[in-house]
């Protein structure tokens, strides 16, 4: 089963009063374990950036009003491609793929506004797994953040100062397979197939080692025990047990 752990980052929060795309980051999960694949895009929204959402991510330094000069490890967006340019490598990385997003509707209603643009083929909601409907249900009355459930499953997420959609993607990715239980997905210990795949009779027992392993005492702690059950006497259970 292929999976697609997904976050964006915008200029705001909806697309239909101006608000657009400025990165999209995603993991790729197979049968709940990652694969090490990756989507990884800046987007140039051609338009400025909002100071409210720069201060949310920390992307587009030279679209703010006035422009500023990018600091260290900030992400500059003038010279990034538009969506046009990516909308039609997304598809194809996410393909019919379930996607897996922190409050869905609000990646999906900017994925789906900036592929209608584009005059491609929009993202159906039902391909989208909402880990944030899921958190709330499993967890009612309680914060359902990504932060609030990183701190609830002892996940790492030092490195998460500022919004980062790749980041935030591959956070995501392991809160959800806590959610879903999904760390240890099948590893095939059933009657029906062992750990090497290969068939595990019913009537299988444990036999003997053809080889006993060695002993790991030294003759000094050898003789120290034997002196030690010695003074136990003959009725010691020890000695009434096979050796």
């Amino acid at each position: 089963m292929r999976e697609i752990v997904l976050d964006t980052e915008t200029t705001g929060f909806d697309p239909f009063s101006g608000d657009r795309i400025v990165e999209i980051g995603a993991v790729e999960l197979l049968n709940h374990m990652p694969t090490g694949e990756t989507y990884h895009v800046y987007i140039n929204p051609e338009r400025s950036m909002p100071q409210e959402a720069f201060g949310v991510h920390g992307i587009g330094p030279d679209l703010l009003e006035p422009p500023q000069k990018p600091e260290p490890g900030q992400v500059t967006l003038r010279d990034k491609p538009v969506f046009a340019k990516v909308g039609q490598g997304f598809l194809d990385f996410v393909g019919s793929s379930r996607m897996v997003i922190h409050n869905a509707s609000f990646d999906m209603k900017f994925l789906n506004a900036e592929l209608d643009w584009m005059g491609l083929p929009q993202l159906p909601m039902d391909q989208a797994l909402d880990t944030l409907a899921i958190a709330r249900k499993r967890f009612p009355g309680s914060p359902a953040t990504l932060d609030a459930l990183c701190r609830r499953f002892h996940i790492d997420n030092s490195n998460r100062t500022l919004h980062g959609a790749l980041l935030d993607s591959e956070i995501l990715a392991e809160v959800y397979l806590e959610l879903t239980g999904g760390r240890q997905p099948d590893f095939a210990l059933s009657s029906t197939g062992g750990a090497g795949g290969g068939p595990v009779e019913d009537d299988w027992r444990p036999a003997p080692r053809p080889n006993p392993l060695p002993s790991r005492l030294t003759a000094k702690e050898a003789e120290a025990h034997e002196a030690f059950v010695a003074k136990m006497g003959e009725d010691a259970l020890w000695n009434q047990t096979p050796g």
